[in-house]
């Protein structure tokens, strides 16, 4: 075969795949450095350990990042806010805007309980553009996450919100676009107060139910992998998780609806004075949240999860396991590493 007849390379502008795996190592750092705080109900510290392992892998980091999706605002975390600059912002370095949770599902990490981990994604920054994510001021919204083929079965029937139907008119919809039962449909949410008549309604149909007591970013991306056993999530949760979702499905080829939703009327009115009322009651999509073909989503477990194993200690090593995952090429890359603890390095921001 000639060199002529090879395919043509990828741009060599296309830094994010030279530069993905700096990312899952962040999650990695943070998710090493949460551990020793697994079950000793100090959220607040493990978040803070979380939040300086990232830090210090940013902190040498050619990158000019900026924070889109952040935390610390709703729950006076100790986070990383909307606005930081991360990486070293060298002249030339590549833009891009950053969504993270150090610890999606601090509760868990504080109870020892499952489904927590760090996660981090991220959107290269055209030139000319100002962003390449969109960032939600609602602190929650209504969430229905599914896979692609629920994807494509909706786009073949006028790709209308699945928000606007009844529940029960979803999972049957669900239902068909899987060539399942809709008893053999499963359907995940959060155990909350606010999910009541969710869980009624589901419950109603005969679909399967499993709740979750935190950490929705593994439950919504979960319909996006067969290997998970779940077909839709549904629920109202936090606004910056939706949008680190959305980065996920995007590479995965599923799809979620996405609305803002007011836990309270005066929350309601501090968004209506920076958001317009179509706004405050469209329905986003993963496109609109993460518009562009730039998308990574990487995660590391730090306790068990639909979506990751947790962390391992064996001896003096431990073991994390981590999803990696780029829109453009559309590869998942699940990585499995061991750390031995008598050289393991984990660089952290000074204070």
């Amino acid at each position: 075969m000639s060199n002529s007849s090879l395919p043509p390379l990828r741009s060599p502008l296309d830094l994010e795949r030279l530069i993905e795996f700096e990312f899952v190592r962040a999650t990695e750092n943070a998710a090493l450095r949460s551990l020793h705080w697994l079950g000793r109900g100090e959220k607040e510290l493990a978040d803070a350990a979380a939040c300086s392992a990232i830090y210090g892998v940013f902190d040498i980091l050619d990158v000019c990042g900026t924070v889109v999706i952040g935390e610390g605002i709703k729950d006076n975390a100790p986070g990383i806010f909307v606005g930081e600059h991360l990486g070293t912002w060298k002249p030339g370095a590549p833009r891009f805007d950053i969504a993270l949770d150090p610890i999606d599902g601090t509760t868990n990490i504080a109870k020892g309980t499952p489904n927590s981990i760090s996660c981090i994604a991220a959107a290269q920054v055209p030139e000319g553009a100002e962003r390449a994510m969109k960032n939600i001021p609602s602190f929650y919204c209504q969430k229905l996450a599914y896979g692609p083929a629920v994807k494509k079965a909706l786009k073949s029937e006028g790709d209308r919100p699945l928000l606007d139907l009844p529940l029960k008119d979803v999972i049957e919809f669900v239902a068909r676009a899987l060539d399942k039962h809709v008893r053999d449909v499963v359907v995940v949410t959060m155990d909350r107060p606010r999910h009541a008549d969710l869980i009624r309604e589901v419950r109603a149909t005969g679909a399967a139910l499993r709740m979750i007591t935190d950490g929705d970013i593994t439950a919504a991306v979960a319909p996006s992998l067969q290997e998970s056993g779940v077909d839709l999530y549904a629920g109202m949760g936090g606004s910056p998780e939706a949008v680190l979702t959305a980065a996920a499905l995007k590479c995965l080829g599923g799809d979620m609806d996405v609305r803002m939703w007011f836990h309270t009327e005066e929350h309601r009115a501090e968004v209506a004075q920076q958001a317009s009322l179509e706004e405050m009651t469209r329905t986003y999509r993963c496109d609109d949240l993460v518009p562009g073909e730039s998308a990574l989503f990487c995660a590391t477990g730090i306790s068990d999860s639909p979506l990751l194993p947790g962390v391992r200690t064996i001896g003096h090593r431990v073991e994390t396991h981590s999803i990696l995952m780029r829109a453009r090429s559309g590869t998942v890359r699940r990585i499995h590493a061991s750390h031995d603890l008598d050289k393991k390095i984990v660089p952290v921001r000074q204070a």
